[in-house]
């Protein structure tokens, strides 16, 4: 569970969200057209305001000047709408569906019911955290285990363990962030426990329990010769003991120029997929004593959004100069909302039924930081934009039924849920995008 540390801690049956115009579309067409009006118009009149016996160099000057502003509004006029109506995901993912033809934003969709879920049983899973096992905890209604996620606009191939298993034959598979990216890898590998033969040939490689405290976690699929990992990895960067001479509220720092120094663990392997986003709060870092470096300068009066761009950039140079991406699949996951009824995170009110509408603490302002710190990356990651997809799961959250029963959860999710679905989107993407990388 995320808990209150210092930084050194390591409805109805389907709900439509926001969804943006494709392109081509009338709102697009129109501006397009008013555009071109719009230069027509200068055109003529810049012409015709010219002196009769102006200069050849005054002309050419001119329409040189005239064609780079055109050329300007044009460019943030298709940025505008391609960031405030397609969204980053559909930008940075590149995700296509079921006929492998035209791309499409698998992130934007809805949930909806379906009898076939859930995909495993967590009680049958040794490697679901107790914690996360809803039902195991006292839930009673089970109406939020049988929802699917659906695109709008193509299909999620059906997940299939045994399959996925095949594919993921002599691979080695790294989760690297916070609690959130603990609990995606849990679901990670009891999905593709059901399709195991003999449960005997899975397991932890040093024998460990699964627990928060421990920040390495391996479990091996002996009979297909594949290791699932997990790195716990707050924020990604160095935490480390403050500078000599630093003034007495600072207690640790984060040094934002510099990665875990457990990442050079991470590479090597075939499916990489990093998080961060929840200890990046006031409560977990200033008022534990906990402040920004870089290089020798501490950096007392930066922000935290100012400070997780830098510690991003830091990600995206390591992956850039470290990591064979003729190998391995990049991805990042966006900030997972929460669900508390109120800002001190002591009221939990769990639904039974999903939101008609998006909800909760998104930090968007996160998912922008990351969409921007990706697009300008010159290696291709792959952004799982998870973010709305979670904002209706008012009913999916661990609640009361966490372990011990006198913790509430509304940021941590039940398993089976909601993080069952980030994973069938990376196996869509593996399966339509990917599967010629990682075949190799």
């Amino acid at each position: 569970m995320v808990s209150v540390a210092s930084c050194r801690g390591g409805g109805p049956a389907r709900h439509a969200p926001r969804g943006g115009a494709a392109p081509g579309s009338p709102r697009v067409s129109a501006a397009a057209a008013a555009v071109a009006a719009w230069a027509s118009a200068q055109r003529r009149r810049w012409w015709w305001a010219a002196p009769p016996h102006s200069g050849t160099s005054l002309e050419r000057v001119g329409l040189a000047f005239f064609t780079v502003s055109v050329a300007l509004v044009i460019s943030c006029a298709l940025y505008l709408y391609v960031f405030r109506y397609l969204g980053p995901g559909r930008v940075v993912a590149g995700f296509v569906g079921d006929d492998l033809g035209e791309p499409c934003d698998v992130f934007d969709g809805s949930w909806v019911r379906d009898a076939g879920y859930p995909l495993y049983n967590s009680s049958l899973c040794p490697f679901a955290e107790r914690g996360f096992n809803c039902l195991a905890n006292g839930r009673q209604d089970t109406g939020y285990l049988k929802w699917r996620w659906k695109p709008r606009r193509c299909d999620v191939p059906r997940f299939t363990a045994r399959a996925a298993l095949e594919r993921l034959r002599g691979k080695r598979v790294v989760f690297v962030g916070d609690s959130m990216s603990r609990t995606q890898w849990e679901s990670f590998i009891c999905m593709l426990m059901a399709g195991v033969d003999d449960p005997k040939t899975v397991y932890e490689v040093n024998g460990n329990q699964i627990s928060k405290t421990i920040r390495f976690l391996a479990v091996r699929f002996a009979s297909f010769d594949l290791t699932v990992e997990f790195f716990r990895s707050v924020f990604l960067v160095q935490q480390r003991p403050p500078p000599r001479h630093a003034p007495k509220r600072v207690k640790s720092t984060l040094r934002l120029d510099r990665l875990d120094n457990m990442s050079r663990k991470w590479v090597n392997s075939d499916v990489l997929i990093f998080n961060t986003g929840h200890w990046w709060t006031p409560t977990k870092l200033f008022e534990m004593g906990c402040y920004f470096q870089s290089g020798r300068a501490l950096k007392l009066g930066t922000s935290v959004d100012a400070a997780f761009k830098m510690a991003l950039e830091t990600w995206a140079s390591w992956v850039e100069k470290r990591v064979d991406l003729n190998r391995t699949h990049v991805f990042f996951r966006t900030y997972e909302p929460s669900h508390w009824s109120d800002t001190s995170q002591k009221v939990c009110e769990v639904t039974e039924q999903p939101s008609s509408e998006a909800k909760g603490n998104d930090k968007s302002e996160f998912g922008t930081i990351l969409a921007d710190v990706v697009a300008n990356m010159k290696s291709p990651v792959t952004l799982l934009n998870i973010t709305l997809m979670g904002a209706f799961r008012t009913d999916a959250h661990v609640g009361t039924w966490s372990y011990p029963p006198t913790v509430l959860d509304c940021s941590h999710w039940c398993l089976p849920g909601v993080p069952d679905a980030w994973n069938e989107l990376v196996f869509s993407y593996l399966l339509t995008n990917g599967w010629q990388k990682i075949a190799r």
